[in-house]
């Protein structure tokens, strides 16, 4: 659109007269001065020519008042658009060659630009159309979803998986059902939460009956502050001291441990109350040779490490190298804290590969209040979970992990126990809440 002011008069004089005439919003795209009026070009007046379009916002099309909004309707638009401005350029040329109005050139070329930046708004509403259009309102389901899972720190990927599940393989007569789709949810997440069958453990309990044809050696890795030497004297007090359900087995504590302040020591005076023995090797050699020479009278090696950063990769290499001296039948079990830091969980994990590590022994879940970055962590990495801690207390507070101790720790699910129970054998979980 334009209008024709005189010149010496301001934006704002120019605004007013545009607003009082139309009554809609507006915005002033260019000014030019120019003559207008006169007779073949004679008595003409200067004035300023003002280009303006209207910037009424357009409405959703489902108020019935926006036709524009949809897509068939932008492409009209533009299409009158154009035509406007091509009979704008025809018009002018043929009054030029009639040598009618000269300005008039002027008025087409300025058309044309106009026209431009028109078109260019609307490509560019287009586009925002077409990115609304991709976000869908939800059924109410999914928002319920997103909102427990995310009172539950689980990653962005996962909350992504679960609702793309939950679109492939539930009906909208599901949906409907809150109960049902919690339900479903949660069995979804204890489907991705893989338990590491431990061949020492039954299945059935927590600990035990033992049954070995050959001594057993676990090797527990991971960085420093994570619990590592706690978690051995624990394991080292269920099955070497023994409970009411586990009989005592022959259990020998080994450290490489070399450099942490007391580290060696410490496990000796575990080992002197537990009356289990303490050894301390510094290379492959002397590993190996500790191991050959117990074989015959020992059930079960755990080796303590050294605490190391996983982005030490020199240093990780050196443990790696004493360690091979246990031989390949050892297990590396990766201790991880479950109160450490979702991206810290997840480069930990990866760095430690080289370990070829069979499970993670998540320690310290007392202190944590939400665990879905830990299952989001797991099964992103695809990795099991053998046991998990809480305290520092011996030996009651180490389990062997199962499904049903992370579901019955989820916040805002109300849980289905007995439905679980059948779907995720849980051994002894009601005595190991950590909340």
């Amino acid at each position: 659109m334009e209008m024709y002011v005189e010149q010496g008069e301001s934006r704002r004089d120019c605004e007013l007269k545009i607003a009082a005439k139309y009554n809609r919003p507006f915005q002033i795209l260019r000014e030019k001065n120019v003559y207008i009026g006169g007779f073949l070009g004679l008595f003409s007046k200067p004035a300023v020519q003002v280009e303006f379009c209207f910037s009424t916002p357009l409405r959703n099309p489902e108020t019935g008042s926006g036709a524009l909004m949809r897509q068939g309707n932008l492409e009209e638009a533009k299409r009158k658009v154009l035509a406007a401005a091509s009979a704008a350029s025809s018009n002018a040329a043929n009054n030029s060659t009639r040598n009618v109005d000269w300005n008039n050139r002027e008025i087409a070329a300025n058309g044309k630009e106009a026209a431009q930046v028109i078109l260019d708004s609307l490509n560019d509403l287009k586009k925002q159309i077409e990115q609304n259009n991709g976000k869908k309102e939800e059924h109410p389901a999914f928002v319920r979803v997103v909102e427990l899972l995310k009172l539950n720190d689980f990653s962005d990927r996962y909350i992504k998986r679960m609702l793309d599940r939950m679109r492939k393989e539930l009906s909208i007569e599901q949906l409907e059902d809150l109960v049902f789709v919690q339900d479903v949810l949660l069995e979804w997440i204890g489907e991705s939460i893989n338990i590491y069958d431990d061949n020492l453990l039954s299945r059935n309990k927590p600990f035990g009956p033992v049954s070995l044809r050959r001594p057993k050696i676990m090797i527990l890795i991971g960085p420093t502050g994570v619990g590592k030497t706690t978690t051995v004297s624990k394991m080292a007090a269920i099955y070497g001291i023994g409970t009411n359900e586990i009989p005592a087995i022959d259990v020998k504590l080994i450290t490489i441990d070399g450099y942490r302040i007391c580290a060696k020591e410490q496990l000796e005076s575990i080992g002197m109350i537990m009356r289990i023995p303490v050894a301390y090797v510094g290379d492959k050699q002397s590993l190996r040779a500790e191991i050959d020479i117990h074989r015959e009278d020992t059930d079960l090696f755990i080796i303590d490490t050294i605490g190391k950063s996983p982005k030490d990769a020199s240093r990780l290499g050196e443990m790696k190298e004493i360690l091979e001296g246990a031989g390949r039948d050892a297990e590396y079990h990766l201790v991880v804290s479950a109160s450490t830091k979702t991206s810290d969980i997840e480069s930990i994990i990866q760095q430690f590969e080289p370990f070829n590590y069979k499970s993670v022994i998540l320690t310290k879940m007392d202190e944590t209040d939400h665990i879905g970055n830990l299952i989001s962590a797991l099964a992103e990495k695809r990795k099991s979970v053998s046991y998990i801690t809480i305290g520092q207390g011996m030996p009651e507070d180490i389990r062997r992990a199962s499904v049903v101790h992370f579901l019955i720790n989820l916040e805002g699910f109300k849980v289905n126990r007995q439905k679980i129970e059948s779907r995720f054998p849980s051994g002894d979980a009601d005595q190991f809440r950590w909340k």
